[in-house]
Parts: structure tokens; sequence; C-alpha cells
């Protein structure tokens, strides 16, 4: 009795709300084209596995800088060769330039390694050492370099690589200031607002009664108290035989699990439209109900062969489309996936 009375008096413990799953042990999973084409994906376990020494990486990892430098050369050989012994005799003092800055290099990965043991790019330095703009000139000079690797040997277009250089800039600038206003809107140090919190309707769109329709319906049941079943009428509708058995697949199945029945709702189409009287009713019902949040649930059909998808039509990517686009901050869309077997 004391040992009763003990555990009714105690605090009951707190529900653990954070869990931690494994996840697939490496080379478990099933191999693709592109394993074949470029390697098999690494798990971040398996880092240590792949590290080098120096006398691998100098090869491997000195090819970029080789690579950088050896246009310098060719170049100058293409303008220099046609002044005959006279252009030759430069050749010598370009060379010395070239190991020059190829010294300079050295020199900088160095340091730049001492300082960034982790690892650190261009931009990164950059930016640390020397702020955004030259961490922007950095990157497009980096960019600039990849795309004169490729293009060793096509005199032509070197001119206007290098007029890219400012649009490379501007081009990067303004993708930093996208993020940086992404970081600004996403931001809140604010806790979790629930004094007005209630619970979502939820909309159903269905074309008949599948195991699709099923299992968007149960998913909608548990996770709102309110479920709307939309089917849209159109001219060659065969509805009437889902509205005979209502009841008995879906309304009678909630209410003996304790649930509220889920609605079907009719909603003829006119002209034979299927996206706009849908997304017209989802409208509907956000703005009678300007506290609540709206969840349409998009059945999914999966296929397990990517060419099979081309045998279905793309019905839910559109509606999910247009949701995004009319629906606004409270409207909601939840997909629940139908894997076919092959």
């Amino acid at each position: 009795m004391a040992e009763s009375h003990s555990n009714r008096g105690s605090k009951p413990a707190k529900q653990q709300v954070v869990s931690v799953v494994e996840s697939r042990p490496p080379g478990q999973r099933r191999a693709t084209i592109g394993d074949f084409l470029f390697g098999r994906r690494l798990a971040s376990i398996e880092e240590g596995e792949q590290k080098i020494g120096p006398l691998a990486g100098v090869p491997v990892l000195g090819l970029d800088a080789l690579s950088s430098a050896a246009y310098g050369p060719e170049a100058a050989l293409t303008f220099l060769l046609p002044l005959g012994a006279l252009g030759l005799s430069y050749v010598v003092p370009i060379s010395a330039i070239l190991i020059f800055v190829l010294l300079i290099v050295y020199v900088s990965y160095r340091r730049t390694i001492a300082a960034y043991p982790g690892g650190g790019g261009s931009y990164t330095v950059a930016k640390d050492n020397l702020g955004q703009p030259a961490a922007l000139l950095a990157g497009a000079a980096l960019a600039l370099d990849y795309i004169l690797n490729v293009a060793v040997g096509i005199s032509a277009g070197i001119g206007a690589l290098v007029s890219a250089i400012p649009s490379l800039v501007l081009l990067f600038s303004r993708i930093n200031r996208h993020y940086r206003s992404v970081a600004r809107q996403v931001a809140d140090d604010q806790p979790l607002a629930l004094a007005d919190a209630r619970p979502p309707i939820a909309i159903v769109p269905i074309q008949g009664w599948s195991k699709l329709t099923s299992r968007a319906l149960r998913f909608a049941l548990e996770l709102a108290p309110e479920v709307h079943a939309l089917h849209i009428l159109t001219q060659d509708s065969t509805i009437s035989d889902l509205t005979a058995v209502w009841e008995e697949v879906a309304a009678g199945p909630a209410r003996a699990a304790g649930m509220e029945p889920p609605q079907l709702v009719l909603r003829r189409s006119t002209y034979r439209q299927f996206f706009g009287p849908l997304v017209d009713y989802v409208e509907q019902l956000r703005d009678g109900h300007p506290n609540r949040d709206i969840v349409v649930i998009v059945p999914d059909l999966v296929v397990r062969r990517w060419y099979h998808a081309l045998l279905h039509n793309n019905r839910g990517r559109i509606l999910r489309g247009l949701l995004r686009l009319r629906g606004g901050p409270r409207v909601v869309v939840v997909n629940t996936p139908f894997y076919l077997e092959d």
C-alpha cells in the first residue's frame, strides 16, 4: 500500500520527444546507374577510409594548379611564334613570371592549410580576411578559371569569358543577397506560439474508391477532426455508386472507430475542369475559417520503374503547384504515397 501511495503521489515521467533512428548501414542500398558511372555513394562514416597520403595527394590535387597555369605558356607561344627569333627571346622572362606566380600559389596554399586545417576555399578565405566584395570576386575568378580550363585552345571565346567577370560578380552578389534575405525572413527567436492553435480541416480530392483513397482518408482522419472528401463531378463521372456505398466504406468504419465521419462533397464542373473547382473549394474553406489551417491531402501513385511514370497523369503534381500559388500561407499540401509493386 505504501508503494502504491508513493506511485500515486510521484510526478509523471516526461514523455520522450526526441528519438534517434539509425541510418541504413553503407553497402545495403540498391545499386543505380549512377553508381556504375560515377562510383558508389560514400556514407559519412566511410570518410576515414578514403583519405590519401602526401605521395598520392600531391599528384591528385596538384593537377588543379597545373591545369590552371597550363594555358599560359601555350597562349604566350601563340602570340610570340609569329615574331620569330625576336618573339622567342621573351619566352624565358615570361616563363619566369609564370614560375613566380606558381610559387606565390604554393606559399598561399601552405598558409591557407595552416590557417584552415578543416578546409578553406578562395571564397571562405577572402570573406574572412578581406570581406564580402573580395569573396565574390574570388568566387567569380574561380568559376572563370574552371571555364578557361575547358576552353583551352578556343581563342575566340577567351575575350568573351574575360568580359564575363563583372557579370559573374553581379550574379554571385544577387545570389548572396537572396540567401541573406531568406535567412532574415525565416529567422525566429521567439518560442512556439500556441495561444490560438486550432486543429486543421483536411480535404482529400478523390476520383473514386480505391486503395489510394482509403490510404489518404485514413491519414486525414488521424490528422484532423474534420475531413472533406471532395469529388469533382464532370459529364463522364461515375460517382453515383460511391455515393450509395459511402456509409459502408467510409462513414461507418470511421464512426465505429470513434472518429467523426468524413463528409463526401460533390462539386459539379460545368466546363469539365478539374483543378479550377477544386482550388476554388479550398479557397472557400480557407476564407470561411480564418483561424484554421487547411490541409489538402493528395494521394500519390509511386511507380517502381521511372518510365512507368510516363504512363500516368501528373494531376497530383499540377494540383500541388496550383495550391502553393493560390492557397496562401494557411493552406498546407501533404502527399500520401501508394507504392506499386513490380
